[in-house]
């Protein structure tokens, strides 16, 4: 055969080439299984045709507003049916998906709508006060439209027109906008950074569709699954699987409020048999009070700061199939995964613990994971000792931040995605994670940035020196601990006011839960030794230890 026969008339066209997108799975899910329930809201049912309709009345109604291509349009909400008909009828008009994080303060979350350039904003009204405070901080007020969720208490209104109201405006027979081209930004979400304000990740059509199908495939999904929300819409588009679920035409259980207590009535009543989880709901499960082991299993993915091996074990002792994962904003969902090796089973708890709190390997459908040095790109041996950065690629990785050129291009030096995690890699070749370049704490499955709250301390007037790490919190996996230096000469604050300084400045759950007073261990240079201060506030290095050995 001629070398060039296969560049020929075989290129790309209309039938055998089409744009990458998520969107799609909403039609074939009511095509294929109109009658099935899609959402379960306490006592509410939604099948997947009604759903559907809703999606692209929504989609309609926000084309006859104006909202299109280039155009965002924000939500503030909890994980209710409106949150996820966002993630389908905004980018079905052309506009990118926002999903806000309502645990932020005024301030967060102003900084959040000016930056993105928010057109148009839809508010869960349980936090109608918050979303008031924020636009009163804006230059330019968007449209705003109010969700009154049955379930919601009631507050106030602040919105041009009610949700239910506005959608029914739409049209059901609204074709929708479908991205031309599959690397056109889908969502728009914002992770915390070590500068204080958050970055801007652009995820696309194409980085989402594919996370999916990732989710679906790496955590095998069983026919029609009943999942839980316990995972935040808000937070990377619940990994993707707000889009995942609806392609296997399971059913959404929404979840406006987690609890250990909730999470088993919803699995009594609704039958869930799968869920993700941050290490605070995994702690709850654990703690549970007088319930006995299921008689079914129910799967669980739990990612973020890693839960201590007792509570796995725990968890797993309750009937839980649990799964180790790793993911982070910037890949859209967690494309690491510790898959469980043949013989694990037979290990003794506390050798089954030290496994499974480890990250583990990249999924099949994602194509790049390398522990390294940062500057050199050397992989780091598999001793289970040597740490790296974690680095990353494939396609599921963001488009860039928005606005932020200089990060974007940072972030992909080397042609890899920088994590800022550091990590080691085990002989088998499970990568673990160690310790965090950034220093960013993740508290209850979100990010707080150590510079932020560090700043916020320096702010009173009695403070020499501040420095933030990360505390381990049975609760919440991690939470803030400050180490404080005072100035000589001024009336020195407790502990207490020292943390209600902090409440009035930051979200609650930025705020330090521990204060110290002490001289800050220093390099000569004047560098704060800040792994000084971890080993103080009681590191997790006999976890890695005890896992290194195994």
């Amino acid at each position: 055969m001629k070398p060039g026969a296969f560049e020929n008339g075989l290129d790309h066209c209309k039938a055998n080439y089409l744009p990458l997108t998520p969107l799609g799975f909403l039609d074939r899910a009511a095509l294929v299984h109109p009658d099935r329930i899609a959402v379960v809201h306490g006592e509410l049912r939604r099948t997947w045709s009604e759903t559907r309709e809703r999606c692209y009345r929504l989609a309609s109604a926000l084309s006859e507003k104006g909202m299109g291509s280039g155009d965002t349009v924000s939500i503030l909400s909890p994980n209710t049916p409106a949150m996820l008909e966002a993630h389908f009828g905004i980018p079905l008009c052309g506009a990118v998906l926002n999903t806000v994080n309502y645990r932020l303060d005024a301030e967060g979350v102003a900084f959040i709508l000016r930056h993105g350039e928010c057109k148009l904003l839809l508010v869960d009204r349980e936090f109608a006060a918050l979303a008031e405070a924020a636009l009163d901080l804006l230059e330019h007020r968007p449209m705003v439209i109010d969700i009154n969720d049955h379930l919601a208490p009631i507050c106030k209104s602040i919105g041009d027109i009610d949700y239910e109201t506005f959608i029914g405006s739409g049209s059901p027979d609204f074709e929708g906008v479908w991205p031309r081209d599959e690397w056109q930004p889908i969502a728009l979400n914002y992770t915390s950074g070590t500068t204080g304000d958050p970055k801007g990740v652009v995820a696309s059509h194409r980085g989402t569709y594919l996370m999916s199908m990732l989710q679906m495939t790496n955590w095998p999904l069983s026919r029609a699954p009943r999942y839980l929300w316990t995972l935040p819409m808000f937070h990377a588009n619940g990994w993707c699987f707000t889009w995942a679920i609806t392609a296997a035409a399971g059913t959404h259980v929404c979840l406006r409020k987690v609890s250990a207590e909730t999470v088993f009535e919803s699995i009594d009543n609704y039958g869930v048999d799968h869920f993700c989880a941050a290490p605070i709901v995994m702690a709850m499960i654990a703690n549970a009070a007088d319930r006995p082991p299921l008689n079914t299993p129910v799967r669980v993915l739990t990612a973020g700061s890693p839960p201590p091996a007792t509570v796995l074990n725990a968890v797993v002792s309750r009937g839980f199939d649990v799964d180790h994962v790793y993911g982070i904003t910037e890949v859209s969902g967690t494309p690491i995964s510790c898959v469980w090796q043949d013989g694990w089973d037979d290990l003794t708890p506390s050798e089954q613990g030290a496994f499974r709190v480890r990250q583990g390997a990249r999924a099949a459908a994602f194509e790049g994971l390398m522990v390294a040095d940062s500057e050199t790109m050397q992989p780091v041996p598999k001793d289970g000792q040597t740490t790296g950065e974690l680095l990353l690629k494939g396609n599921t990785v963001m488009m860039g931040y928005l606005k932020n050129e200089s990060a974007t291009r940072k972030a992909f030096e080397g042609g890899w995605f920088h994590t800022g995690d550091v990590a080691v890699v085990h002989p088998n070749g499970y990568v673990q994670i160690t310790d965090r370049c950034k220093d960013v704490i993740i508290s209850g499955g979100e990010n707080i940035s150590s510079v932020e709250i560090e700043e916020t301390i320096h702010g009173h007037p009695a403070v020499l020196h501040a420095a933030v790490v990360a505390q381990p919190d049975d609760k919440w996996g991690e939470v803030p601990c400050a180490f404080i230096e005072l100035k000589s000469g001024i009336e020195p604050p407790t502990e207490a006011e020292m943390i209600v300084f902090c409440q009035t400045r930051l979200a609650r759950f930025k705020c330090p839960r521990r204060v110290i007073f002490t001289e800050l261990p220093k390099t000569a240079t004047g560098k704060i030794q800040k792994f000084l201060l971890r080993e103080q506030a009681g590191s997790r290095d006999a976890i890695v230890r005890l896992a290194s050995n195994c």
